[in-house]
C-alpha cells in the first residue's frame, strides 16, 4: 500500500485536497528511470459510495536522447482524473468490463488505490523521441562524434 491510497474514511462528503507522495519504486516505476519522490494534487468529491478524483502527478524520469544519446533528467506532469464506485452494486464481468477504461475503478468502502492509474499516467506522458534540447545537433554522421560541443572537424 503507498501514499496514493486514498483512505475513505477521512473524506468529508464534499470536495477535499488530497496531497500524496511516494518513492517511483512503491509506484511501480523502475528506480534507475525514475530518480526521485512522485507527488500528486487531487481534488477528492466524495458523495455516498461514489469518489470522484481530479489531479496532476508529477515525476522525474530519466530519458537518452534520440539524437546525441546522452542521458539527462526531464520533469514529466500527469493529469489523473478517475471515478469510483463501491464494488458489489454490479457484477463482477461488468466491473472488470468498466475498470479496463482506466476511468471507472471500484473500492470496498474504506480504500481506493489510485497507485497504478498514477503509474500509468506517467509512463503515457513520456515522449516517445525525447530531445535533451530541442535545437540538438546530435552525433556526427561519419565519425560519431557528439556535435553538441562543436563541430567535429571530420570531412562530410
Amino acid at each position: 500500500m503507498t501514499e496514493f491510497t486514498l483512505d475513505l474514511a477521512t473524506l468529508k462528503p464534499t470536495l477535499n485536497r488530497v496531497e500524496a507522495e511516494a518513492t517511483a519504486h512503491e509506484v511501480g516505476l523502475p528506480d534507475g528511470e525514475w530518480p526521485g519522490i512522485v507527488r500528486g494534487q487531487f481534488r477528492v468529491e466524495k458523495s455516498g459510495n461514489r469518489v470522484s478524483v481530479r489531479g496532476s502527478v508529477t515525476s522525474a524520469a530519466r530519458l537518452e536522447c534520440v539524437r546525441c544519446l546522452c542521458g539527462f533528467e526531464r520533469g514529466i506532469t500527469a493529469d489523473v482524473t478517475v471515478f469510483a464506485e463501491q464494488s458489489g452494486k454490479a457484477n463482477r464481468a461488468e466491473q472488470q468490463e468498466l475498470e479496463r477504461d482506466h476511468y471507472m475503478l471500484f473500492h470496498d468502502g474504506r480504500r481506493l488505490d489510485l497507485t497504478e492509474i498514477v503509474r500509468e499516467s506517467l509512463l503515457l506522458e513520456l515522449p516517445i523521441s525525447p530531445l535533451c534540447r530541442e535545437e540538438c545537433p546530435g552525433l556526427c554522421p561519419k565519425c560519431g562524434a557528439d556535435l553538441n560541443g562543436g563541430p567535429c572537424g571530420c570531412t562530410r
